[in-house]
């Protein structure tokens, strides 16, 4: 019972994240055929920002950059991102050992980089995407495990 609400859990997480990543693109939607340097402009004077520092110089010369063809791309590409999770999501709540094998191999595929990133800029935030991950690989790889070992039985 433990190993199914432990993998319940990262479902929820997965169904979580594709929800997060659909409203951004969304949102990155919602920005076609609108001036999108205007609009980072305008944040970054409601926000009392100084748009000459450099971060906020930084997100405005970016934004001017953008074309409407890369926000669709880059929606459809959150878009297709969301459906796996969402994918995964119901693997994983309805026990299928594919779901867990992507998860853990989905989960895997990032640690070496969040090391790379704790190690050249180390900071709270990376340890707790790193931890969850690592959570997320070692639940999957239990997961698999007690499967295998079950089936065998």
């Amino acid at each position: 019972m433990h190993r199914i609400n432990a993998v319940r859990a990262v479902a929820i997480l997965e169904v979580f994240k594709g929800a997060l990543v659909l409203l951004t693109g969304a949102g990155l939607l919602s920005l076609v055929h609108k001036n999108v340097h205007e609009i980072a402009v305008r944040l970054v004077e409601h926000a009392h920002l100084n748009p000459a520092s450099k971060f906020p110089h930084i997100f405005i010369d970016a934004t001017s950059h953008f074309q409407d063809s890369r926000l669709v791309f880059l929606a459809m590409g959150a878009a297709t991102y969301s459906a796996i999770r969402f994918v995964e999501g119901y693997g994983l709540w309805h026990e299928r050992a594919w779901a867990e094998v992507l998860a853990s191999v989905s989960g895997a595929v990032y640690v070496p980089f969040e090391l790379w990133e704790l190690v050249n800029k180390a900071s709270l935030l990376g340890m707790v995407v790193l931890l969850v991950n690592v959570g997320v690989v070692s639940i999957m790889i239990r997961a698999l495990i007690r499967r295998r070992i079950n089936s065998s039985l």
